[in-house]
């Protein structure tokens, strides 16, 4: 039995020493991501930190592990090392990379290091794409962005498309947010009376902060505008400035507002038009004739 193992051992060696590499490579790189994932872990509950870049060096050490254990791989089977010498030179990455993940990919990757060296965005960011992509940077690894929407779905963008793409951010420098809180009246209703009670809801809702300096409140300058902002053809619309510390205070702010405002001026008379049209009939028998 031993020496049929012996043989066994012998006749395979290549195999089996190219295979238990390919399998320490594996558990090599399972292990020190499990262990920086605990790191950003603990980190996350000791500070508030910008995970960003731990993120990004996460799969670049990865991608290293993989790279070197695979060379060392093809090092040892006798007519590929030479393209492993190529490839731990550094001149065969860059081969392999254009020729076979093509030059895409290579771009992926420059686009990924440069949106984490300058950073338009970051991970936890909320940020707006082309008017209609909206959601919360989740991740940002070698090749691409992925950001989870509102309603929990998972947007993946490659980072060479996403860093030439003009963008929202709602999170950059500053998290406070105003939001618009636009009514539109009727004619005949009472601007003065509308626009105080527009005031007034928004001053009292309890995401509403005050964003006055103070030479404004100095000055006597008001917590929360309002001003008419257009005549139209069957409203006048009236505008209100809410800001909140946050973009998800914003949006739930304003979702309470515009609730809240119509109440209080059904309560007030205050009216709110919608369309109206004039049907006429024809008197088929009169055109005829």
């Amino acid at each position: 039995m031993i020496e049929y193992l012996n043989q066994f051992i012998a006749d395979y060696e290549l195999v089996i020493k190219v295979a238990l590499i390919v399998v320490i490579t594996i558990i090599v790189a399972k292990i020190v991501n499990k262990i920086y994932s605990k790191f950003i872990a603990k980190t996350q509950d000791t500070t508030d930190t910008d995970f960003t870049n731990y993120r990004f060096i996460q799969h670049l050490l990865s991608a290293i592990i993989y790279l070197a254990g695979f060379s060392f791989a093809i090092w040892n089977i006798p007519f590929l090392k030479p393209v492993a010498q190529s490839m731990v030179a550094g001149a065969g990455i860059l081969a392999i990379a254009v020729g076979f993940a093509s030059q895409q990919a290579l771009g992926n990757i420059v686009s990924g290091v440069f949106i984490v060296l300058f950073k338009p965005y970051k991970i936890s960011d909320r940020i707006t794409l082309q008017d209609t992509l909206r959601g919360i940077v989740e991740d940002i690894n070698l090749r691409h962005t992925v950001i989870r929407n509102f309603e929990n779905q998972r947007i993946i963008i490659p980072n060479s498309l996403i860093s030439n793409e003009v963008l929202v951010n709602s999170n950059y420098s500053d998290l406070k947010i105003c939001k618009f809180i636009e009514v539109g009246i009727s004619y005949n209703s009472d601007i003065d009376l509308a626009k105080g009670i527009m005031a007034e809801e928004v001053e009292n809702h309890p995401f509403n902060i005050d964003n006055r300096t103070e030479e404004d409140i100095e000055n006597g300058a008001p917590r929360v505008t309002v001003r008419v902002l257009m005549l139209g053809e069957s409203s006048v619309t009236l505008r209100a400035w809410a800001w909140a510390d946050d973009s998800q205070q914003g949006f739930q702010m304003q979702c309470d507002l515009l609730e809240s405002i119509k109440k209080r001026f059904d309560r007030e008379g205050i009216n709110i038009p919608f369309p109206q049209r004039t049907i006429s009939y024809l008197d088929s028998k009169s055109s005829n004739g």
